[in-house]
């Protein structure tokens, strides 16, 4: 699988994070694909290892993930 930091021949794919939503939870969307609700960067990492093949540090480091509201740090507890 090719990660989002190795993507070189491939089109680039936009990450977006939402910010924390009432409930924790924060949407992610890999272009105009809404992927789910994640509530870790666990939760978040496993979304996109099964559409991109990337892990937690690449979650972390990788500037096509534009985070709101927040970085990788920001995941409220759930009620």
């Amino acid at each position: 699988m090719v990660a989002l930091s190795e993507a070189e021949n491939m089109p680039e794919r936009r990450v977006i994070v939402s910010p924390p939503s009432e409930n924790g939870g924060r949407q992610v969307r890999v272009d105009d694909e809404t992927l789910g609700t994640a509530y870790s960067l666990h939760d978040l990492s496993v979304f996109l290892e099964r559409v991109e093949g990337v892990d937690e540090l690449d979650v972390i480091e990788s500037p096509l993930i534009e985070w709101h509201g927040g970085g990788p740090e920001v995941w409220p507890a759930t009620p």
